[in-house]
């Protein structure tokens, strides 16, 4: 199928995006970088195959791969400043940008430290019209205690750049209720909430996500196709889905919510969800792994069927069901 392009006007409208990982966008030239600094010798090639997974796991194991890189906080001041610079190519003006600070935690890093690294990196980005602000994301399968520290060391941060509390990482490890208590601490102290739910997962993990977590939108979600009860019920509580349409092709999580193999981006349910009355936001993931932009999953969509009137909807969504209540339009 040709790819519909975009107007030249559409392109140049302000966008945001929802959900965004700032390890996932460590590009191999970054990665590159990174692991000089620390020592460790590879050939670009080298680096280029572990951007080369054909599966979920695979997709796991590359992120720990590239995040073993990020040790010190100028380590993560340096990528933050490499994803605003390409958020602001990508005509972005809001992001909202999770942070893997399960992961730091568990490399016994100082989050705090951290932190406060990239806030000081990307300050100057906002005076150039990008506005970033902060996920703290811990890792599903790392458990409950691991996760409610990601949600302490939030609260020590103490910053309002910080909007929300989410869980990504294989969402079939652990039952969604054993992380009830995170999310009602997560809740207290103010903080959104966020899951990845209904990626690789069934329909009923984007239920008790709500039930259980009164969580505020869901990362992918696109196992709601599957259950029309459940789409119906998304609609009417207005319940936004994070799609992210290259990442689902590239992991293999496309393929398994269809059942079938050979799929195409053509195949993804967003216009159905959409169509639907589903609130959606279109988002890259990890746009360095997947290869991927926000230009160009605007551009997916089209393929898909969207019509620009359509993706117009679609964009003014992602200023919409932001955590910033003065995001722009």
């Amino acid at each position: 199928m040709a790819q519909p392009p975009l107007s030249a006007r559409f392109d140049s409208l302000p966008k945001a995006e929802l959900h965004l990982h700032l390890e996932g966008a460590i590009q191999p030239a970054t990665a590159q970088t990174l692991m000089a600094r620390h020592g460790v010798k590879a050939t670009e090639q080298e680096v280029l195959q572990h951007y080369a997974f054909r599966d979920f796991p695979g997709f796991l194991g590359t992120f720990k791969w590239v995040t073993s890189f990020l040790r010190v906080p100028k380590d993560y001041a340096h990528v933050a400043q490499a994803l605003a610079e390409h958020l602001l190519g990508q005509n972005v003006a809001y992001a909202e940008v999770t942070l893997s600070v399960g992961v730091m935690l568990r490399r016994k890093q100082q989050a705090e430290a951290n932190f406060e690294a990239l806030i000081r990196a990307t300050e100057p980005f906002e005076r150039r019209g990008l506005r970033l602000r902060w996920v703290f994301d811990a890792v599903r399968q790392f458990g409950a205690e691991a996760a409610m520290a990601v949600v302490e060391a939030a609260r020590r941060c103490a910053s309002k750049a910080i909007v929300a509390f989410s869980i990504g990482g294989d969402e079939l490890s652990l039952s969604s209720a054993e992380f009830q208590q995170v999310y009602e601490r997560a809740a207290e102290l103010g903080f959104h909430r966020l899951i990845h739910a209904g990626e690789v997962g069934g329909p009923e993990k984007i239920r008790e996500a709500i039930e259980l977590l009164g969580v505020e939108r869901i990362g992918h979600g696109i196992a709601a196709i599957k259950d029309p009860a459940l789409m119906d019920f998304l609609a009417e509580r207005k319940i936004p889905l994070e799609i992210c349409p290259q990442s689902n092709l590239s992991t293999g999580a496309l393929a398994r919510q269809l059942s079938r193999e050979n799929v195409r981006l053509e195949d993804h349910p967003l216009p159905a969800l959409f169509r639907h009355g589903i609130p959606v936001v279109l988002s890259t993931d990890d746009p360095a792994l997947f290869q991927t932009t926000l230009r160009g999953e605007y551009a997916h969509a089209a393929r898909m069927g969207l019509r620009e009137s359509e993706l117009e909807q679609i964009r003014t969504m992602g200023f919409h069901y932001a955590f910033q209540p003065d995001a722009r339009v």
